[in-house]
């Protein structure tokens, strides 16, 4: 099943033998993976492509308000959420509303989001033992005893090579899974190569890893080149702040000092429960916070944090 692609039409093929569905539209890029009854992962894939043919124009459609800042007034009232066309934005908004006391837009849960209710829409009344919805790198998970899934990291956005694994079995409460860093796809106000978070929704876990990637920073170090993020995107939800397209080679002590602005700011998360776990890297340094079950290790710079 393929259509071909374009500015108003979203795609859909399959990958390794309809083991695996690729759903593209635009900025959004889910890949699907489903376990379960033949018939049943079928019934799947077709309730998730029709959902996904509505996503990316009903998210248009709240451009102007999820581009606004939750620590706005008119924001911060939760009843703004009826505002809303869809129920993919709602959720954005809802996500970053444990957030308000920085600066945070729902864009931030956008990628969480969208694979959120892709899972919850290709799960409903389906019998699957294991579902996965990919989008870009943020996962949203399903998972029923005895399945597990086992996730790869990457500590540098531009060596894919997998350096860390982690397992999430069904028993865990988490089932989201998101990457932020100033080399991803979104803009970033710190330096973190990449931060990865476990969360109990991959919406949560995307909000929190964009503001954990954002604190890992040194704000006045010269090593550091940044721009508008407008100069780069016109139609940004950040505006003229300033976001990083550049980081020399930092000391070790720099890169502590980097790394321990995030990690207050993951334990401050992990105590209020909004987050599981998280891993912050710079420069061939880690930070673990919180206890996810690592089954392999492949660098050399860990610190574990309890």
């Amino acid at each position: 099943m393929a259509c071909a692609k374009t500015e108003s039409q979203a795609s859909y093929r399959w990958l390794r033998k309809h083991h695996r569905l690729h759903l593209q539209h635009g900025p959004i890029d889910l890949v699907i993976q489903a376990d379960g009854d033949e018939s049943e992962r079928r019934l799947a894939f077709e309730q998730a492509m029709s959902f996904f043919n509505t996503v990316l124009t009903n998210l248009v459609a709240d451009l102007p308000l999820l581009r606004t800042s939750v620590s706005t007034p008119s924001m911060a009232n939760g009843s703004c959420e009826t505002n809303y066309s869809s129920a993919v934005a709602r959720s954005m908004h809802a996500a970053v509303a444990p957030f308000a006391d920085h600066f945070v837009t729902p864009m931030a849960a956008v990628a969480g989001s969208v694979a959120q209710h892709s899972l919850a829409n290709m799960c409903q009344n389906r019998a699957l033992s294991r579902v996965a919805v990919n989008n870009g790198g943020d996962i949203a998970l399903h998972l029923q005893r005895p399945a597990s899934y086992t996730i790869g990291l990457c500590e540098y956005p531009n060596q894919p090579e997998h350096q860390i694994e982690i397992v999430i079995d069904a028993s865990s409460r988490v089932r989201g899974i998101a990457t932020s860093g100033w080399q991803g796809r979104s803009f970033s106000f710190g330096i973190a190569d990449a931060v990865t978070v476990l969360a109990s929704s991959a919406a949560q876990a995307d909000v929190a890893a964009t503001l954990i990637a954002n604190r890992i920073d040194l704000p006045d170090s010269q090593k550091i080149q940044r721009v508008e993020a407008s100069s780069l995107s016109p139609d940004t939800d950040l505006g003229k702040r300033l976001v990083t397209v550049g980081v020399q080679q930092l000391s070790s002590i720099e890169r502590q000092r980097a790394l321990q602005a995030g990690q207050r700011l993951a334990q401050s998360l992990m105590t209020r429960g909004l987050i599981d776990s998280a891993m912050l890297c710079l420069q061939g340094d880690r930070v673990v916070v919180g206890q996810p079950q690592i089954v392999r290790t492949d660098s050399y710079n860990r610190r574990q944090i309890a």
